[in-house]
């Protein structure tokens, strides 16, 4: 920092400070400038320190630090300024200072930043001393730190060599512990290996007793077939006697098929007897005109379907919107720049409102009507039309995201129409239950 200004002679401001200023001196110096901002007026201060008159002096330190040592170092009147406010506040320090003679009990720092903001006689040599005493302090305090610093190292040296005596120890004994259990575990196996052989032992056995009853139930099934054709033998002697008690059975139904005959007449006779004592009318209709088909003359289901709505035609728009409690929801932007985009956007919404006000008149339909607020470039005073509640998206939102919103508030089975070309609001919406109608159809039925 470099003094060319200001001063009378032999006042030190001709001194030069050829280093820069020690950083514990700067914060000083940032200080005493802070303190004696307050006292000045916002016409006695520098263009540049103008914002920061009605700063804390705390905040003002913090924020204008920078911008008052240099206005400091560059303004000799603000210096002039300032170094009468701290006169006003220091008036011992700064006799001392005048008099050459700084008070031996006072902070270095203190010392060579009142000397830097008066400018006395000789302010370099405290400035400089003071650097040196802050750095002799500073490695003073590293020393000490540092043989802190190894005194704690040793200290935990000494705490890991104790930890490592007691982790050997405790691995020494799991290592006994491990050996003891190995041990127990190839007895063990060695029982396990006995238990095994007899095991084998047992299992041959049971294969030779295996083979001994296979012997024997080969012998059994001998026995048994022989005993199955006996039977089937009996069988077929039963089977001639039941035929023979058939035939006898046939013979004698004879007379009872007569009497069921009989009885049958009986019931026919009576059935006509009552149809002429009711008058009952001849059949009228026959079963082949019960079947469904398609008549010479008469309408096809071809016909039918030439009849049905196209899917652009705004027909389809008053249906939906004649359902009871319908919610229309229209993607305003979305329709205004599909209908007429040489329009200001103001002339716009306009247009587009006041022909929603009069779709909800002739509906009675509830009618949303949602812009995206990220267009507009102040608040927007409109008042909404009768029927149509007009919603701006807040910012970070979309128009598109406040219609799903929109759609998801509502219940489960309301029908909600929601007017949008951008097929990624109209795949949204109908995944949540909502009705997409492109926006050529709703401009087609307002017009």
């Amino acid at each position: 920092m470099v003094e060319t200004a200001g001063g009378g002679p032999g006042d030190g401001a001709a001194e030069v400070l050829d280093r820069p200023l020690p950083d514990g001196v700067r914060r000083r110096v940032v200080q005493i400038v802070s303190d004696g901002f307050g006292g000045l007026t916002v016409g006695e201060l520098p263009a540049q320190l103008r914002q920061y008159a009605r700063f804390a002096p705390n905040r003002r330190a913090k924020f204008a630090g920078n911008a008052m040592a240099a206005a400091l170092e560059t303004d000799p009147l603000f210096r002039q300024r300032i170094g009468e406010k701290f006169r006003e506040t220091q008036p011992e320090l700064s006799g001392a200072l005048d008099s050459g003679s700084p008070p031996p009990a006072a902070d270095p720092l203190d010392v060579a930043a009142a000397a830097y903001v008066l400018r006395p006689t000789g302010w370099v040599k405290l400035v400089t001393a003071a650097g040196e005493e802050a750095q002799r302090a500073y490695a003073e305090r590293a020393d000490e730190e540092s043989r802190a610093e190894l005194e704690r190292l040793r200290e935990e040296l000494d705490r890991a060599r104790e930890q490592t005596r007691s982790e050997t120890e405790r691995l020494r004994t799991e290592l006994d512990s491990a050996k003891k259990e190995a041990d127990s575990l190839h007895r063990k196996l060695r029982a396990a290996v006995s238990d095994v052989k007899r095991g084998e032992a047992a299992l041959r056995k049971l294969h030779a007793e295996m083979e001994t009853l296979r012997a024997e139930g080969q012998a059994q099934v001998s026995a048994a077939e022989s005993e199955s054709r006996r039977l089937k033998s009996r069988l077929g002697e039963a089977e001639a006697a039941l035929e023979a008690t058939r035939k006898a059975a046939r013979e004698g139904r004879s007379v009872e098929d007569m009497r069921v005959r009989l009885l049958l007449d009986t019931l026919l006779d009576a059935t006509q007897g009552l149809r002429r004592e009711l008058a009952l009318p001849p059949v009228s209709v026959r079963p082949a005109e019960t079947v469904d088909a398609v008549e010479p003359g008469r309408m096809t289901p071809k016909d039918i379907a030439a009849r049905a709505l196209s899917e652009n035609d705004p027909a389809i728009l008053d249906q939906l919107l004649a359902l009871p409690q319908a919610h229309l929801v229209v993607d305003g932007y979305n329709v205004t720049k599909t209908g007429y985009p040489q329009m200001p956007l103001e002339k716009q919404r306009l247009r587009l409102l006041g022909q929603l006000s009069q779709l909800a008149a002739q509906t009675g339909a509830e009618v949303t009507c949602v812009f995206d607020g990220a267009e507009l470039a102040a608040p927007v005073l409109l008042a909404p039309p009768r029927g149509v509640r007009v919603l701006f998206s807040k910012p970070g939102i979309t128009a598109d995201e406040l219609i799903r919103q929109l759609v998801r508030a509502e219940p489960p089975g309301r029908p909600v129409i929601v007017a949008s070309t951008d097929r990624e609001v109209a795949d949204g919406v109908a995944r949540a239950g909502a009705r997409p109608v492109a926006s050529a159809m709703l401009l087609k039925r307002l017009s």
